[in-house]
């Protein structure tokens, strides 16, 4: 049997046992101690760091009352002391800015562009969804829907008298209320048979009487009876002449018809105006001038109607003469439209008499009409 501890030996073990236990909680307390600076130590720093800024943006830092002195730093022997001067430029007060003012700087206003289209939202008729795909496919396709140079090609035929005629399918569209859709119709027709085949002068009104007969079976709801163009070409055609001659024409185009006409641009473009019925009426006037005008058979369809709304704007002094939205919607700017501004300014010269100056002649309207009708 084991020997029982004596009390010495009970006595160490008790020593032994109390300094064990009192390093294991001066242990514990360390530990506590460390971990608690870890945990502390990030806030420490962002407190140092605001410290730091504020003695730095403002005052001098104050510890215990008292504030602290600003360290001198004394220059080393032989060095000279550098002193930066201030420019007069920098002197000046420069000038506060904004966000606002800045972005308001960098966008100038501009003309607002109108939603020409924005009425008709509720029309069915005006398709306003597929608008501005049709009008891209006019200006696409008008290129090649009008001719050019079809009077130098004809032995016999002249601008003059190109001219008369298409002053007289005026008179007769108006004399059969027949729409302008038909009458600009009819200058296309024949001003494309006159592009592909020589026509001698005694047939140059057969030709115009067969071309309106075509364009109002093509636009109209009740065209005229052949019979009626008999009569007013004084009987100078059969009836049979003017079916022959329409049969011909209908051959030499093709049977191509639809076709972007200077009007269909016309009506767009006084829209896109926000017109007046004057303004309406004398770009009207003004594109039914381009008809009869040999020279517009150069430019394109949708140039000719630009011109026709742009000038009738100049006329009645409009302001402005042009801006974003007839810009946008007819695809030209103001110094497009400009070409004959050259010819203006050479007859405008006192060594030409200054010509262009003169005021238009009121005297060649019959007596008792005005300029209104």
């Amino acid at each position: 049997m084991a020997s029982r501890p004596t009390v010495q030996q009970q006595a160490r073990a008790l020593v032994i046992q109390q300094s064990l236990q009192s390093k294991r909680v001066s242990l514990v307390k360390s530990f506590g101690a460390k971990l608690l600076a870890t945990v502390q130590a990030p806030a420490a720093a962002e407190n140092n760091m605001k410290q730091a800024c504020a003695n730095v943006a403002g005052a001098p830092p104050v510890a215990k009352g008292v504030a602290l002195a600003k360290r001198a730093v004394a220059p080393k022997p032989g060095q000279k002391k550098v002193t930066v001067k201030p420019k007069s430029e920098e002197k000046k007060e420069k000038k506060s800015c904004s966000l606002t003012s800045v972005f308001t700087a960098r966008s100038k206003p501009k003309d607002q562009i109108l939603d020409i289209d924005a009425s008709d939202v509720d029309n069915e008729l005006a398709a306003v969804e597929y608008i501005d795909d049709i009008y891209k496919f006019y200006k696409l396709v008008e290129n090649e829907s009008h001719p050019r140079d079809n009077i130098d090609s004809q032995p016999e035929i002249t601008e003059r008298m190109r001219a008369i005629l298409v002053d007289w399918l005026i008179q007769v569209q108006t004399k059969f209320e027949l729409s302008l859709e038909t009458l600009y119709l009819t200058i296309n027709i024949v001003d494309w048979f006159l592009a592909v085949k020589n026509v001698p002068k005694r047939e140059l009104q057969l030709v115009g009487i067969s071309a309106v007969q075509m364009a109002t079976k093509y636009e109209e709801i009740y065209p005229p009876q052949v019979h009626n163009f008999v009569f007013l070409s004084g009987r100078a055609y059969t009836h049979e002449q003017i079916l022959i001659m329409e049969k011909i024409i209908l051959a030499k185009l093709d049977w191509t018809l639809t076709v972007p006409i200077p009007l269909v641009f016309l009506l767009r473009f006084i829209k896109a105006s926000v017109p007046d019925q004057e303004l309406e009426n004398m770009a009207h006037f003004l594109s039914e001038l381009g008809l009869m005008n040999y020279a517009t058979e150069m430019y394109w369809p949708s140039m000719v109607a630009a011109s026709a709304v742009f000038a009738a704007r100049c006329t009645l002094n409009k302001a402005p003469l042009w801006n974003e939205t007839l810009k946008l919607q007819t695809g030209y700017s103001q110094e497009q439209l400009m070409y004959l501004k050259v010819v203006y300014r050479k007859y405008s010269d006192p060594q030409k008499g200054a010509v262009a100056l003169l005021p238009p002649a009121k005297n060649l309207l019959p007596e008792g009409s005005s300029a209104s009708q």
